[in-house]
């Protein structure tokens, strides 16, 4: 007699159910119950243990021929999917253990306001600029797809603008208001940053947003595409602002760093280099450290000075909207918001959070 096959978790009320909870992500691993993540920390589903054959039969479910057939060939898959009366989301399906496994983030369908995030002021005079370079970075899980969002969608709400936008998989899928968008995915619109990127400036944008700056074609093309008179904005997986310059100097060989240290200090608008922290009383907040080229910091990056950049963040700061880590963590902690424990866990600069709290370094 055939053993019964067990029922199948239905994915899309499964994803229906973590929207629902106020869930960022969802994870389908075998040999565990599905698991979500809520301000921050995960939680096991109240849901059967997975095992591979389940994974596969849920995620298949979701996905074209072509990605399945992708997948199969290559054990990874970015992609994103609009699932109607659910929501937006991203998904990566890999492999552990021979297993298939995946990941979803869930993608808010309403783009937040600049205003509804407490954004900095700084970001509404940044984004006023003709043309110049804008990096949003942090790890993963940072917000900064949302607060890249939220700015670009300040520009929509205020200037007719085409703006283009380079993605893997494409995010955030803005109207059009005051401006005209023209969103490319990876792999559905174009076959590579690298290509979208070689053709964009035959599109007339005014403003290219690149989803990831993270090879030396992407990093060339951005910073060219400026000096052209194009606003760029890019992300990178990079924890400091001062961090963000050397990772862009680190793609390029020693001979070429001249070059590109000019290139960016003439191109580089500013710097957002955000962080998550777990708010006291539930939910997050975030903490960015914001670094605008100003001339003295411009001067430093010509020079191949970055190691100084800091210091100008510290003591230059004036009317620029600039800020540290350290200086949002010790406002969120003074305003009573985050604990103690936690911006000693996130700083990037423990000693400095130190002496500030007055305890022995």
């Amino acid at each position: 007699m055939e053993e019964e096959k067990s029922d199948v978790i239905d994915v899309k009320k499964l994803l229906k159910s973590v929207v629902k909870h106020g869930a960022s992500d969802l994870h389908l691993v075998s040999r565990s119950e599905p698991q979500i993540r809520i301000g921050g920390k995960l939680k096991s589903v109240n849901l059967p243990v997975l095992v591979g054959d389940d994974i596969e039969e849920m995620c298949y479910s979701v996905i074209t021929e072509k990605q399945k057939q992708f997948f199969e060939e290559h054990n990874e898959l970015d992609f994103a999917i609009q699932l109607p009366g659910i929501g937006r989301f991203r998904g990566n399906y890999y492999k552990t253990m021979g297993d298939m496994a995946a990941a979803f983030r869930i993608i808010p369908t309403e783009i937040p306001s600049l205003d509804q995030l407490n954004a900095p002021l700084v970001y509404k005079e940044i984004i006023k600029r003709e043309k110049g370079v804008i990096l949003v970075t942090g790890p993963t899980g940072s917000g900064k797809s949302t607060t890249m969002a939220a700015i670009i969608n300040e520009i929509n709400l205020t200037e007719s603008k085409h703006i283009l936008t380079v993605e893997d998989p494409v995010e955030f899928i803005h109207q059009n208001k005051k401006s005209l968008f023209s969103h490319r995915g990876v792999g559905d619109d174009t076959n590579s940053f690298a290509a979208a990127l070689k053709y964009a400036l035959r599109q007339d944008p005014d403003v290219i947003v690149i989803g990831e700056m993270r090879t030396r074609e992407t990093i060339e093309a951005g910073l060219s595409a400026a000096e052209t008179g194009h606003l760029v904005f890019g992300t990178l997986h990079t924890s400091s602002a001062p961090g963000t310059i050397s990772r862009i100097l680190d793609v390029f060989g020693g001979d070429e760093q001249p070059a590109v240290r000019a290139m960016i200090a003439g191109s580089l608008i500013a710097v957002i280099s955000q962080m998550l922290l777990p708010k006291l009383g539930g939910g997050r907040v975030a903490a960015p450290e914001i670094l605008v080229t100003t001339n003295a910091i411009a001067n430093l990056i010509r020079e191949d000075k970055v190691h100084q950049i800091y210091s100008q963040m510290q003591l230059g700061q004036g009317n620029s909207g600039m800020q540290t880590q350290t200086q949002v963590l010790m406002r969120e902690y003074e305003a009573g918001k985050v604990s103690k424990d936690v911006i000693l866990q996130y700083a990037n600069k423990k000693e400095e959070v130190k002496k500030k709290l007055g305890m022995p370094v």
